[in-house]
């Protein structure tokens, strides 16, 4: 039998590969053990200063609310067996007695048979008075008295002592996060101090060389700390106090006395990055050396997220997130936040889940359960969840994505027209007004902007221009930006339109060769004499674009049947061929002008295409449509076009 290393040798090389691969929910299991159960620590407020805070225990009603009957309108304090015989030709007569009821008088005369009293709303019922006639009821009489010409039933327009809240009622329970209204009710029964959790104070850090915080000069090859603000923010969002301790480059001595230091002054403390199988990777060795019992889990099979890091060191949880932000995110927010809510005293968080069909085939990792991040769009029978397919270093998946669906540990795929449970990541999902698929252009976002000012959601997803057309025939969308050539036809985007799309003019780009600046291989020549120098220098690397994209097409009509080294890098946008080109990963790509300019690289034109939208006319009356259409005409938007270098269809 293998004897298990003790905590003083576990940052050993057995370190340098991931412990036993845990499911998620056996991670979960093992970590929410060594924590709980564990008193949450409490402390006194005031009821000025309770608002967001979770109470520690259940709270009683001292008195009842109202604590006397009180009438509920501007009259007069009746006996109800007085105006039984009331009526439009039977009046009743009643002598009022010489006083009037206002709100915090206490009443000092009885309503005796044959009279009245008058009280204001709010006022308390005198005795003898068992119902209260609106003013609006009654006329005045002579000799000190009023008539009235209708019966009233006991307890009309009264409210009586305890009716609202009653002297020893649970008026909210332990875990209730106090809002106005929780305050109004506290206020009500004279309740001025609570006992609440005290927010547990969680130390975040950051972890790597790389690193750069925002505001600060990027270096090359350097990246901001997205990691640090994200995970500090959604602490707080979620019952903790949280405290940003910045980076620490990947140094071990450095990490550990920051490590330390956290440790000793905080409840908790959440670490993104140096937990994967790199020699640059500390922070799960040094865990091993903060206290015991040391990591519970490393290594989760879970996509994205699988470097997840749990821990608890003499009683306190240390987490270690992986680096890339949607990793970090996504583990975050399923294995950490019911963990954190627990210690602040807030009840477990309640999922909403809706359906939806899955329109594309989700190639996935067997053995691994992956979660996939989705945006909902409103198709012809229900809705539509596209991923958002941008990698777990993406930073925009979980800040654009509407929720998440899994695809089970067994399975390699997820089938296209699969329908899935959708996770939302709020409790209520709003469908977009206009949703726009196909190819990106940063044209398009100059359109959109005065609708997103007019208050209306606008979705746009970036999957190239035949897929973009593949999601319009199929009803997901209200526009699908297109950039295709037609061979045949020699002509731009009609030809590949179906039956139930029109076709709506957008912009002209130049689309063209890029490269830096001061190569010779490509400055003073056209396309065609730039593509053959790069194809005779075997050094020279293009960078390509994905399939599906209209660039794409163009590059291929120009090479001819050629491959030249970097074909196979295909990224999904204009501007990461630019950066390509920029950082010199590649020598030459193609994209258009206005990103060629914005990133200083020479351009070499090659042909104006038309960006342009297949819409769906089925939606082409919608108040959303009708609003791109009529903010696509205006002058406004046609100068701003030209003026980011795209010109009018």
């Amino acid at each position: 039998m293998t004897e298990a290393p003790s905590p003083n040798n576990r940052d050993s090389g057995e370190q340098d590969q991931f412990l036993t691969i845990l499911s998620r929910e056996e991670a979960v299991r093992r970590f929410e053990a060594a924590l709980f159960p564990r008193a949450a620590v409490r402390e006194q407020r005031r009821l000025a200063d309770a608002l967001g805070g979770a109470l520690a225990d259940d709270v009683v009603a001292p008195l009842d609310v109202p604590p006397f009957d009180r009438s509920n309108v501007d009259g007069f304090a009746v006996r109800s067996v007085d105006l039984s015989s009331a009526g439009e030709g039977t009046p009743v007569r009643l002598v009022l007695n010489d006083e009037a009821i206002a709100c915090g008088t206490a009443p000092a005369k009885a309503v005796l048979p044959g009279t009245a009293t008058a009280i204001a709303t709010g006022g308390p019922l005198p005795r003898g008075a068992d119902a209260v006639v609106m003013v609006e009821h009654t006329q005045p009489a002579s000799g000190s008295g009023i008539e009235v010409r209708r019966a009233v039933s006991p307890g009309q327009f009264v409210s009586y002592a305890g009716s609202d809240i009653a002297r020893g009622e649970t008026l909210l329970r332990a875990g209730t996060v106090i809002g106005s209204r929780e305050v109004g009710i506290l206020a009500a029964c004279g309740i001025a101090d609570v006992s609440v959790a005290r927010r547990p104070r969680v130390a975040v850090i950051s972890t790597g060389d790389e690193l750069v915080q925002p505001g600060s000069p990027l270096r090359p090859a350097a990246i901001y700390d997205t990691n640090g603000a994200i995970i500090t923010a959604a602490i707080d969002e979620n019952g903790g106090d949280a405290v940003f301790l910045g980076a620490v480059p990947d140094d071990d001595a450095q990490l550990e006395a920051a490590m330390r230091r956290a440790l000793l002054e905080s409840d908790m403390l959440v670490v993104s990055g140096g937990t994967s199988k790199g020699a640059g990777d500390l922070s799960h060795r040094i865990v091993t050396r903060l206290g015991r019992p040391g990591i519970i889990a490393h290594g989760v099979a879970l996509k994205p997220g699988k470097p997840l890091c749990l821990a608890v060191c003499d009683g306190k949880p240390v987490v270690i997130l992986p680096g890339f932000p949607t990793s970090a995110m996504f583990t975050f927010h399923d294995m950490i936040v019911p963990v954190l809510r627990r210690m602040a005293g807030l009840p477990p968080r309640a999922d909403a889940k809706v359906g939806a069909k899955v329109p594309v085939r989700i190639a996935s990792e067997l053995g691994r359960a992956e979660f996939v991040m989705v945006s909902l769009v409103e198709g012809r029978d229900g809705l539509i969840a596209y991923p958002t397919g941008k990698g777990s270093g993406a930073i925009t998946s979980f800040a654009q994505a509407d929720g998440f669906l899994r695809v089970d540990t067994l399975a390699d795929h997820m089938p296209a027209d699969t329908a899935a449970d959708v996770t939302l990541f709020t409790p209520h999902v709003r469908a977009p007004d206009i949703v726009i698929i196909g190819s990106h252009c940063t044209g398009l976002d100059l359109v959109t902007t005065p609708l997103a000012r007019a208050g209306l959601m606008v979705r746009t997803i970036a999957v190239g221009s035949l897929g973009g057309l593949a999601a319009a025939r199929r009803g997901e969308c209200d526009l699908a930006p297109i950039h295709l050539f037609d061979d045949k036809t020699e002509t731009y985007n009609t030809p590949f339109l179906a039956e139930g799309l029109e076709l709506l003019p957008g912009w002209r780009r130049m689309q063209g060769i890029v490269f830096c600046k001061g190569d010779r291989r490509f400055e003073g020549v056209n396309a065609q004499e730039a593509v053959r120098a790069a194809l005779a220098d075997s050094a020279c690397i293009i960078v390509n674009r994905n399939q599906g994209a209209g660039t794409r097409i163009l590059i291929d009509r120009l090479l001819a049947g050629a491959r030249p080294e970097g074909y196979w890098n295909q990224p999904r946008s204009h501007n990461a061929v630019a950066a390509a080109v920029a950082q010199r990963r590649a020598d030459w790509g193609m994209t258009i002008a206005p990103v060629a300019q914005a990133y200083g690289l020479g351009f070499i034109p090659l042909a104006e295409e038309h960006y342009d939208f297949a819409l769906v006319t089925a939606r082409k009356q919608r108040p959303a449509v009708q609003a791109f259409l009529d903010a696509l005409a205006t002058e406004e938007i046609r100068a701003a076009l030209a003026l980011a270098g795209f010109r009018r269809a």
